[in-house]
């Protein structure tokens, strides 16, 4: 996957109301209000961060996680 398909697959999933994608407060988050980071930016930094993660199984495995039963 390409870091526009993450980045696309990542923004679908904030935009369905089947999951819960929260955003989380960061103090060095000053681009954004309240300085909380959306959904999608806390995945990307981890996968930029985690190079041996597989994209494609970490967003299965997130989409498992954060579906609302």
């Amino acid at each position: 996957m390409t870091l526009d398909e993450i980045t696309e697959k990542l923004k679908q999933l904030e935009k369905d109301p089947t999951m819960h994608t929260k955003g989380m407060y960061s103090p060095t988050a000053v681009d954004y209000p309240g300085n909380v980071l959306p959904f999608s930016e806390i995945h990307l930094a981890y996968l930029r961060k985690n190079k041996l993660a597989d994209p494609v199984q970490y967003i299965a495995n997130l989409e498992l996680k954060i579906k609302i039963r």
